[in-house]
């Protein structure tokens, strides 16, 4: 027994997702990046006159780890939606069919009705 009935010939080509799936680690490279850049910046850079710089290099690297975090779960989310999207587009497959009682001899009269104020 076929356990799945394929539709042959009915393949969607591919489209967008391919090509922002194939764009992902770049995008991921470039957006992890601007964040390390931050923390890299805020340490090299000399500091403001007045300025606490153990606290202002703690409040910068929680920013930043905070914004990878956020840029990871975008991508992350962006790869899943591709990889449904890919999977919508595969093959299409035949239901199997539903026998109906009364399909010979169906019911005659008025169906029968499930509200209780319709007496």
């Amino acid at each position: 027994m076929n356990l799945f009935n394929k539709l042959h010939g009915r393949r969607v080509p591919p489209g967008l997702e391919w090509q922002i799936l194939r764009k992902l680690p770049h995008i991921t490279l470039a957006g992890s990046l601007i964040p390390v850049a931050l923390a890299v910046l805020v340490r090299v850079l000399p500091p403001e006159p007045g300025v606490d710089v153990a606290k202002h290099i703690k409040t910068v690297d929680i920013f930043a780890i905070a914004t990878a975090i956020t840029f990871f779960t975008a991508v992350l989310t962006v790869a899943i939606a591709c990889v449904v999207v890919f999977l919508m587009k595969g093959p299409a497959y035949v239901a199997d069919a539903y026998p109906l009682q009364h399909s010979d001899h169906p019911a005659t009269g008025p169906a029968p009705s499930n509200d209780p104020d319709r007496g």
